[in-house]
């Protein structure tokens, strides 16, 4: 008998590897019992679905026009505080500055509410970034860690009406290192629809403790299990889910924790969010660990997560060094 393929064999260990995982995921599973919410088949009461309906708030500021005429790969939406000024100008000078790929498309928009004090002059300023960079929409709530959920709806609501035309859409948050060629380069040939992926989290359970920053009462969420969801460091989706989850949260009671509201809308949807990650050696390409930076090992990641405005713009000129190395050796 001739010798199996060597890409056979490596097919044949990798079904073998997922099915041992698999065995793994179900093991624990029965170990520690847990159940899912069923789907809901009911409209939320209207006084509920006010809470974070867009049409309970309006955009103070905004930037309707930013998709007209174009049709972008990648729209980042970029949530922020009013105050948070120095992480949006790093973000502009790394990786979110325009034209960083040639010949992709990738659009930003940053997210603000209202600060808890009222501040014209904080305010004014804001006016006038927005005019001078035309990146910024802001909305009518107060911008705080309880109304996370409404900003993300808000989100997903603006990217449905003002940028259809995007193919995919990135919701990141400001402290991150994104190594946009890598994850352009991971999207070639994904899914159009119904696609979402990032650090999926199976395992999450409510806690039940009132001190916890993520207390959850069994009132509010009364099963001990949540449904796969996403690390809200950052995830990625094609444009046409925006509207789905905006749909499905008019049946998904919410919830202050807005990484697992969206996974509890993807869990109606009948949508299965996808782990973004290698083997041999085992990489989670969205690291929800914070790493020194490496460049190596950057290189290898899609975000890795908690970094100052210094940091970003300290690390980015090193990263892009590295690129334009590899890029000349290439062409040599």
């Amino acid at each position: 008998m001739p010798p199996m393929p060597k890409s056979l064999r490596f097919r044949l260990l990798k079904c073998l590897v997922l099915a041992a995982l698999i065995a793994l995921a179900l093991y624990f599973y029965e170990k520690h019992g847990g159940t899912l919410p069923g789907k809901p088949s009911r409209l939320l009461p209207a006084e509920l679905y006010k809470q974070i309906s867009p049409s309970s708030y309006t955009y103070l500021l905004n930037q309707p026009d930013l998709c007209h005429n174009r049709k972008p790969f990648l729209m980042l939406m970029i949530p922020v505080t009013l105050q948070d000024s120095e992480s949006r100008t790093a973000i502009r000078k790394t990786w979110g500055q325009e034209n960083l790929l040639q010949n992709v498309d990738i659009a930003r928009v940053f997210f603000v509410g209202e600060p808890r004090d009222h501040d014209p002059e904080l305010q004014e300023d804001l006016q006038k970034e927005s005019l001078a960079y035309r990146d910024i929409v802001q909305m009518s709530f107060r911008d705080t860690y309880q109304n996370l959920t409404i900003k993300t709806m808000m989100m997903m609501n603006w990217v449905s009406i003002f940028c259809r035309s995007t193919q995919y859409v990135m919701k990141i948050d400001s402290d991150i290192f994104l190594n946009v060629p890598y994850l352009v380069d991971y999207l070639q040939n994904k899914p159009k629809h119904n696609y979402i992926t990032g650090s999926v989290i199976s395992d999450g359970r409510p806690r039940r403790n009132p001190k916890s920053k993520w207390y959850l009462s069994a009132e509010m969420y009364p099963e001990n299990l949540f449904p796969p969801y996403l690390s809200g460091a950052g995830y990625v989706f094609s444009v046409d889910l925006a509207k789905k989850i905006s749909m499905a949260s008019k049946f998904v009671r919410p919830i202050s924790m807005e990484d697992v509201y969206i996974g509890m809308c993807l869990h109606f949807l009948h949508v299965q969010p996808e782990f973004a990650w290698t083997w041999l050696p085992y990489r989670n390409l969205f690291e929800i660990r914070h790493l020194d930076y490496n460049r190596c090992t950057f290189s290898k990641r899609i975000i890795v997560t908690g970094f100052s405005s210094m940091d970003l713009m300290n690390m980015w000129a090193d990263f892009q060094d590295g690129l334009h190395q590899l890029s000349y050796t290439v062409m040599l």
